[in-house]
């Protein structure tokens, strides 16, 4: 939800991402979500309309004004590191603050205890910076 929140409104001074999907055609195939795609919105190659207009945090990624921290899990089967990634470079290639830290061999939920205590510090030190 972060990924479209940016995407949508500039009045946030900083946000965070966790697990996000911002090009949902890239997750076609990739994620588990096959079943759902198929029955909510189709194929892409019969619905590719509907793909794009869902895939806006990334297609209109020109319009974030938003710094924005990106943290995912290698490991994640549920939602791919692929979004996180996708919108860190695209954030990135646009010139707005970003960051972007992949935890090795974590799925989606961050488990080992020092990644856990890492994120929450990575957190803290984001939001210090830009919400002061």
């Amino acid at each position: 939800m972060t990924d479209y929140t940016i995407a949508t409104d500039t009045r946030f001074k900083a946000a965070a991402s966790g697990a996000g999907v911002a090009m949902i055609s890239s997750m076609y195939g990739v994620d588990q979500y096959i079943l759902q795609y198929e029955h909510e919105i189709g194929s892409p190659w019969k619905n590719f309309d509907k793909y794009v207009k869902l895939s806006y945090p990334f297609l209109k990624a020109d319009k974030i004004k938003t710094p924005t921290q990106f943290m995912v899990g290698e490991s994640d089967h549920n939602v791919p590191a692929v979004g996180s990634e996708q919108m860190y470079q695209a954030l990135r290639t646009i010139g707005i603050p970003t960051e972007l830290i992949v935890y090795p061999g974590q799925f989606h939920g961050i488990s080992v205890p020092s990644y856990q205590v890492d994120r929450f510090e990575r957190y803290i030190k984001w939001f210090d910076k830009y919400l002061k």
